[in-house]
């Protein structure tokens, strides 16, 4: 490893305007819509991976986006872009194809397709290249940041600094394991795998002779079907487990979905954050239930199965928690379980173990160590992030950093989505800009969240109430 500057390092006398750090969906729509900017933007962003590839081992075939096609990177924001899906399926010569099938969902392989499309021809995208650290230049009114060129094995080979007005940070969530499997899926012998990595063990799951499957959102259920129709009926031997007290569908009335717009992003942020905590739990089923179409085909699988008489060998139990877990006769996995409901404990024993457990927001701490002095926190210890996505700095740190999906106490379960993937980004390149390259919507919702109040006359010496604007 050497000290000289990596390639695609920025001249220090040259800063730039806006560097990203990841490169993930989210942070290629900011790219994207920032390439769009009139007059341009002096841009980089960096990401650790060799190239861009969006959820590999869960691109199932025949799985779909849960969001329209519309849900690009850029065409909620800017239907003219030439980054925008339809732009790629035209640069493919299959815009008449697309237009034939009729299709309002596209598959998860097309959606990462699309999007390796975009990242191989935007221009100011550096791959293999990991940051390390990001500090603020009091001296020149700068973020600093380090980054590690890497080789083609992932190793050190050179360094590189850079300098910028504004950062966007969107380096995505990390799988989640849960502390009493964590062990198990830590070790290299134990086949215990988080879905992040189901299609890389799919053979070695087929080929166990019994098979669990943990979680009860989508790509639990992805998972069980794909597993469900590859087995042999009356041997199927999968069992299907949750920790929620139903297999339930994801939220997806047309109403319910107005959760998913700025609309209810602003009136969720507004709200005190005592109030956002508990809303965010409560409203799980808006994005980690199960697709519709999804629970049909399932329940049509087991019906089909069933034709003959006889149940299928897949048993699919709610309700049901982990206490512990660990290997018996070398082999074996030994669950620890607890039913939510009955009060009752049993052990269960399997071959193999998918979790299917979901992901966390990976923690910020190790990168922003060099601005931690001037991060302000809330009453949980998280950072505070303001209604433009910024973190709220010291007012001595005259630039801005934003974040990308590490919001969801401040903006709620949109933070995440893809829906909202343009928006945001659109709305950070405003604020940075402090102009309005791509002019939004106020209004995006026929809900309205929340009730406008002003002061109505009230009696001498007593607070006067607060009546809805409705009542005017």
């Amino acid at each position: 490893m050497t000290g000289t500057p990596a390639p695609g390092a920025h001249d220090p006398d040259q800063p730039h305007d806006l560097v990203g750090i990841g490169i993930g969906p989210f942070n290629l729509s900011l790219a994207a819509l920032a390439h769009g900017v009139p007059g341009g933007l002096a841009t980089a962003f960096y990401e650790q991976a060799p190239a861009f590839h969006w959820h590999p081992g869960l691109l199932i075939k025949g799985a779909t986006l849960q969001v329209p096609f519309l849900a690009d990177l850029v065409t909620l924001a800017d239907p003219t872009s030439r980054w925008s899906f339809l732009s790629h399926l035209r640069s493919k010569d299959r815009l008449f194809p697309f237009y034939f099938a009729e299709r309002f969902h596209i598959e998860r392989t097309e959606y990462d397709a699309y999007c390796r499309w975009v990242a191989d021809h935007l221009p100011g995208l550096h791959f293999a290249h990991q940051v390390d650290a990001v500090r603020w230049n009091a001296e020149r009114a700068l973020f600093e940041v380090d980054f590690t060129q890497l080789d083609t094995d992932g190793n050190a080979e050179s360094l590189g600094r850079t300098y910028t007005r504004s950062i966007a940070l969107g380096i995505g969530t990390e799988p989640y394991v849960p502390d009493p499997l964590r062990p198990l899926a830590d070790a290299p012998s134990a086949p215990v795998f988080h879905s992040a990595d189901y299609l890389e063990h799919r053979q070695q799951l087929l080929a166990a002779e019994h098979i669990t499957v943990i979680g009860s959102g989508q790509s639990g259920a992805e998972i069980f079907l794909d597993l469900l129709r590859a087995r042999p009926a009356g041997a199927e031997k999968i069992h299907w487990m949750a920790r929620t007290e139903a297999f339930a569908p994801m939220e997806y009335s047309k109403l319910g979905l107005e959760h998913f717009t700025p609309d209810y992003t602003r009136y969720f942020h507004a709200l005190p954050e005592t109030v956002r905590n508990e809303l965010v739990p409560r409203q799980w089923q808006l994005h980690k239930g199960i697709d519709t179409d999804t629970i049909a085909a399932i329940h049509d699988e087991l019906y089909h199965r069933s034709l003959h008489g006889g149940w299928p060998d897949a048993v699919l139990t709610p309700g049901v928690t982990v206490r512990t877990a660990g290997r018996v006769a070398t082999t074996k996995i030994e669950l620890h379980l607890e039913h939510s409901q009955q009060g009752t404990r049993t052990r269960f024993i399997t071959d193999a173990v998918v979790l299917a457990t979901g992901y966390r927001e990976r923690p910020l701490g190790h990168l922003l160590a060099g601005l931690e002095p001037y991060m302000l926190r809330d009453s949980a210890g998280r950072p505070l992030i303001d209604e433009e996505y910024r973190l709220v700095l010291d007012p001595a740190v005259t630039g801005s950093a934003y974040v990308q999906n590490a919001e969801r106490h401040t903006h709620g379960v949109g933070a995440p989505d893809l829906s909202l993937a343009a928006w945001r980004s659109a709305a950070i390149l405003n604020s940075l800009t402090g102009k309005e390259p791509y002019p939004l919507p106020r209004r995006t919702a026929f809900t309205r969240f929340g009730m406008e109040t002003r002061k109505a006359p009230g009696i001498p010496g007593q607070a006067p109430p607060l009546i809805p604007i409705e009542q005017r």
